[in-house]
């Protein structure tokens, strides 16, 4: 599979416990990502974060959230890109959605 050097990166924040069909949003979006055979998906959770609602979300000791901030992000051709956004948009019940342009350097091996 081949990344066009011109791409999109998309950007998903959401909370730890917001489900889909029974299980976290997060791995519900990767695993539709990957049955759409997009480029790849990582998934990065936060330590601290807030959102719309301004409530902070910390895995500090004392103060341990059951909510922490979770991102995932996809790159591959913005057409897929877009067209996956309407895919999942009814997945996502609160959150934050962005899409930028990048530029691919490496995907895989190099020289393969």
């Amino acid at each position: 599979m081949q990344i066009p050097e011109n791409a999109a990166l998309l950007r998903i924040y959401v909370g730890e416990a917001q489900r889909h069909d029974h299980q976290p949003l997060y791995e519900a979006i990767v695993l539709k990502a990957r049955e759409k055979q997009l480029a790849g998906a990582t998934v990065l959770r936060g330590p601290m974060g807030f959102g719309h609602t301004s409530t902070m979300h910390t895995a500090k000791i004392l103060r341990l959230s059951e909510d922490l901030p979770f991102v995932v992000e996809i790159v591959d051709e913005e057409a897929k890109i877009m067209a996956f956004v309407d895919e999942i948009s009814g997945m996502i019940g609160s959150g934050l959605v962005t899409v930028e342009k990048v530029r691919v350097l490496l995907y895989g091996k190099q020289g393969k």
